[in-house]
């Protein structure tokens, strides 16, 4: 089942009576200090890959093998410690989409952003939830999370003016393309990734221009619609 993002992303982790001490450097640390730290962020990778990002934080200690003051030392508020787990996925997701803009052919870089990143929602949980959750004091998603839609606006533009995208594609469809293929992730990673390409075949088929009857207006979606909670009624 896909990942579901936190209500409260950004809250502090809980701390002992005197509060975590400031996050430690990951440079200048002594060497049994960043070999905890490195056992944090594998076991965090694990546990947010296998259960989202919402997985307690204590399960995260527990794997690593660590007690809850040593993590807090080294990432007091659970944005930081997501943050810093994914980091090299969000590097691979920025040179996805500078790959796919640098292509000479703007159908082929299209399209391969929407299998890579749907490929990456069927396989890693954690991630995407990462990547699209909002964390007020992690800057750098909010930056990413723009450049991103910004790059993907330009794709459909791009394979628009090549003749290639059906002239009524919305950016915002992107976003539904994503938001339907998060409905086919499940438990079982290979079964994801079938159901997950074989749903992004079908829609990029669609998407491509032809003979094609008018569709509905566009819904009003950003990337960061693809993990908010659902309205309570």
């Amino acid at each position: 089942m896909p990942a579901q993002s936190s209500r409260k992303p950004g809250r502090r982790l809980p701390a002992s009576t005197d509060g975590p001490p400031p996050p430690a450097a990951a440079t200048g640390l002594r060497a049994d200090a960043r070999r905890n730290r490195d056992r944090i962020l594998e076991a965090a990778r694990e546990a947010f890959t296998i259960q989202g990002i919402d997985v307690p934080i204590t399960t995260i200690a527990r794997r690593a093998g660590v007690g809850a003051a040593t993590l807090y030392r080294h990432f007091p508020t659970r944005a930081s410690l997501v943050t810093e787990a994914f980091a090299a996925q969000i590097a691979s997701c920025a040179a996805v989409l500078d790959d796919a803009l640098a292509d000479p052919d703007p159908w082929r870089g299209f399209c391969s952003v929407i299998e890579k990143v749907c490929a990456m929602q069927a396989t890693d949980r954690g991630f995407t939830a990462a990547f699209l959750s909002q964390f007020p004091d992690a800057v750098d998603y909010e930056r990413d999370r723009t450049r991103a839609e910004r790059g993907l606006a330009q794709l459909v533009q791009r394979a628009k003016d090549a003749g290639q995208l059906r002239a009524d594609f919305h950016p915002a469809d992107v976003t539904l393309l994503f938001l339907a293929n998060n409905a086919v992730v499940g438990e079982s990673q290979q079964v994801s990734l079938a159901a997950s390409r074989r749903l992004a075949a079908y829609l990029l088929q669609s998407f491509r221009s032809g003979r094609t009857e008018p569709l509905p207006p566009p819904a009003p979606l950003g990337l960061q619609d693809i993990h908010q909670s659902p309205p309570t009624r």
